[in-house]
């Protein structure tokens, strides 16, 4: 445990003074906790993040080599010191926060995020009456719309310079009333991790542009999210320009899915660039509960599954509506649910998205739900079956995991059956055994 706990940490005074999200904790240390027979990586050292960087290039050679337009799935936390992931996550949180705490005072509490636009003179004057005095650097005319007005995104561009980061800032809290570090500093060593995991992710994205292959950076625990998200909209900004080669990874099952969604989206609208999705429920659901109830903050998960499929049909649908707009979004709809597919086709009839386009793709894990994956197929739709790879006590592991995810799946095992024995027998009533 001791060894997660990073130097910043300690120079902040411990982790009494962390979110209790990204603290580190005993029962959760190693990312297994209800998670069943997940494969993690543990950090060992920098070379070893090079290692699992050399695996994931010969996974894209190999994706290159078996099919047209295939794709390639990576986990950023096997490129970089996961504690360091995870305090990123909350610099980042806790500056969004502020922004909305800001709102709330200038009575915009519970708009919508990109409709929430603060009024610079107020929230400079705020600020200034909180002992903030570098803001007035702040807001320059790069920084500004000619409205006067500062959204949720222009607020994170303001981390978009490096050198911010390293810049001693408190904020306040308003719930407490006191000030809090932000960020005190990246330590030497931090800094060398941020470049070296940025680093690794160009790498990656320079070879999947030169192989014709689209890299998936998964989407991991909530603690992780923000700051795995922030990396692969950076690296999107750099490769998706002329076509989408990185696809970042949203959760469904998150009750921020939505803004998350619109507000990337909206960000590669205002740049210019690409904006390639994949859309999953979530694979952590009864580890994040548990562990938020266990530590005492707010259950990041949706209350109910169908709360969930309204959330990942309300972002499949907010991506449909892009792709008709501009033809500069794609979308992998990685589902098991039949009911999630009908709808992606009926949307895509009611839209005029045609299946050669390929803006929208589908994807079923290898062994799952074919009678999905070969009608979709059949019919001209871009569909993939997602491959995992590794020692067999290392891959099966990972099937049961997705199979005790997916709730319904021995039913539709069942049907799956009773289907294939339907076609059995016409085979055989009409003397095409092979056809």
């Amino acid at each position: 445990l001791s060894s997660r706990t990073s130097a910043a940490e300690k120079e902040m005074g411990g982790a009494e003074k962390q979110e209790k999200q990204y603290r580190a904790h005993q029962g959760f240390g190693d990312h297994h906790g209800g998670v069943t027979g997940a494969h993690i990586y543990f950090y060992a050292d920098e070379a070893k993040c090079d290692q699992h960087m050399e695996t994931f290039l010969r996974c894209i050679d190999a994706s290159s080599g078996s099919s047209e337009d295939g794709f390639s799935a990576i986990k950023l936390t096997a490129l970089a010191r996961p504690q360091f992931l995870v305090r990123f996550s909350e610099v980042l949180v806790k500056w969004q926060r502020f922004f909305h705490q800001m709102a709330a005072e200038q009575g915009q509490a519970g708009q919508a995020v990109l409709d929430t636009k603060l009024e610079v003179e107020k929230l400079q004057e705020a600020l200034a009456n909180l002992g903030i005095a570098e803001s007035q650097q702040w807001f320059t005319g790069e920084n500004l719309s000619m409205s006067g007005t500062v959204d949720l995104l222009d607020w994170n561009s303001l981390f978009d310079n490096r050198a911010k980061l390293s810049r001693p800032l408190l904020i306040p809290n308003r719930m407490t009333g006191q000030l809090e570090p932000l960020l005190s500093r990246f330590s030497e060593e931090e800094e060398l991790q941020m470049k070296r995991v940025l680093q690794r992710m160009d790498v990656l994205a320079k070879r999947a542009m030169e192989k014709g292959v689209r890299l998936m950076v998964d989407a991991e625990q909530s603690y992780f999210q923000p700051a795995i998200s922030r990396v692969t909209v950076e690296t999107q900004r750099r490769f998706n320009r002329s076509q989408p080669i990185i696809y970042n990874t949203y959760q469904c099952y998150l009750k921020e899915a939505y803004n998350n969604v619109t507000g990337d989206m909206e960000l590669s609208r205002r740049e210019g660039w690409h904006f390639g999705t994949k859309l999953v429920r979530g694979a952590y659901m009864e580890q994040e509960r548990e562990r938020a109830a266990r530590m005492g903050y707010e259950d990041p998960i949706n209350p109910t599954y169908e709360k969930t499929n309204e959330m990942y049909h309300r972002c499949l649908d907010y991506v449909l509506e892009e792709i008709t707009r501009s033809q500069k979004a794609s979308v992998m709809v990685a589902s098991h649910n039949e009911d999630t597919v009908k709808f992606t086709l009926r949307r895509m009839m009611d839209l005029g998205i045609h299946p050669l386009d390929k803006k929208v793709c589908f994807g079923q894990l290898l062994g799952m739900c074919d009678q999905i994956t070969f009608p979709l197929g059949q019919a001209g739709f871009p569909v993939y079956k997602y491959v995992p790879y590794g020692p067999v006590n290392e891959v099966l592991p990972y099937l049961s995991r997705r199979a005790q995810e997916n709730r319904g799946f021995m039913q539709r095992a069942n049907r799956e059956r009773d289907l294939l024995w339907k076609e059995v027998k016409r085979r055989l009533l009409t003397g095409n055994l092979f056809s």
